[in-house]
């Protein structure tokens, strides 16, 4: 019967979108299996939420307003707390406005801030950083290149958004061959970046045109997993040795790689279950494998 309150509760969680489970973080090894809610004693699981647009008005959504705060409360009411949420880019919609990209960048902070989680964490994307290099992002959420230890697993957040054309750029690189180097090649690590690292499709801006160079020092690593945002829909590749996931965003999604002849917002369905939208959730000490979390149902499934 607990098990029971404990799906039902962990599904409320993700009344929102997709979910995503894997022990290893690599996400090599498929098999079938049995789906199992965690217990709230489960070691550790984080939140990814991307892509949220704080500002966009628009027929994609005309629930803009509310979707982020209704995240929010979702996270909140579950019983399931996740070690920390962080947000993959695109926190806001853009404006060439200075006065309005700080006042939008304010008001996404004062909503998350409501989240009732240890810690927050944040990357940038085009929308936040491309017009000004960064210069309003980093006045208001700190540096976008940064690393950190949590659960046994070396985390780096990326910077591929700042520069308009979204290149990490070769002072960038630096500092990530520079922090792989003092890890053991065996560290778990999970990277975070706004862009795909992989050319998934280069004339919709769906890459970071120097990507490859990152992944050729990724790679040297034996577990490696970069979790991304940028195309607004859950996407798995791998490249080498790295494995590569796409995050559903929080306000609109987008068409399939060329499955439109431009990249342009879908059309608001207001009978469909979850509009396209969620986000990603990972937990480090369960045994579920991609396969169980591709098939795990989803709201209103």
């Amino acid at each position: 019967m607990k098990t029971d309150l404990d799906r039902r509760e962990f599904m409320k969680l993700l009344a929102i979108g997709g979910v995503t489970f894997t022990s290893a973080l690599s996400g090599c090894h498929e098999r079938p299996g049995t789906i199992t809610p965690p217990t709230v004693a489960d070691d550790f699981f984080f939140l990814q939420l991307s892509d949220p647009h704080w500002g966009y008005e628009g027929p994609a959504n005309p629930h803009a307003a509310q979707t982020l705060r209704d995240t929010v409360r979702i996270i909140n009411e579950s019983p399931f707390k996740p070690r920390f949420v962080v947000f993959t880019g695109d926190l806001i919609q853009t404006t060439r406005d200075d006065e309005e990209r700080a006042t939008r960048m304010r008001q996404f902070r004062e909503i998350v801030a409501e989240l009732q989680v240890p810690t927050l964490r944040f990357l940038c994307g085009e929308h936040d950083a491309a017009i000004d290099g960064g210069a309003t992002y980093r006045s208001h959420f700190g540096a976008p290149t940064y690393s950190f230890e949590e659960g046994g697993i070396h985390f780096i957040a990326l910077d591929n958004a700042s520069d308009p054309a979204g290149a990490l750029g070769d002072q960038q690189l630096r500092w990530l061959a520079d922090d792989l180097a003092g890890l053991h090649r065996d560290t778990r690590v999970v990277v975070f970046a706004h862009r795909p690292l992989f050319p998934l499709f280069p004339s919709w801006t769906w890459e970071t045109p120097d990507g490859a160079r990152a992944l050729t020092l990724l790679d040297a690593h034996g577990d490696v997993t970069v979790f991304y945002g940028h195309i607004h829909q859950e996407h798995h590749f791998q490249t080498g040795r790295v494995v590569h996931h796409a995050a559903r965003s929080l306000v609109f999604p987008l068409p399939l790689p060329g499955g439109a002849p431009a990249r342009a917002p879908l059309p608001w369905n207001e009978a469909a279950a979850d509009h396209g939208l969620g986000y990603r959730s990972l937990q480090t000490t369960r045994p579920l494998t991609i396969r169980e979390r591709l098939v795990l149902p989803r709201s209103g499934s």
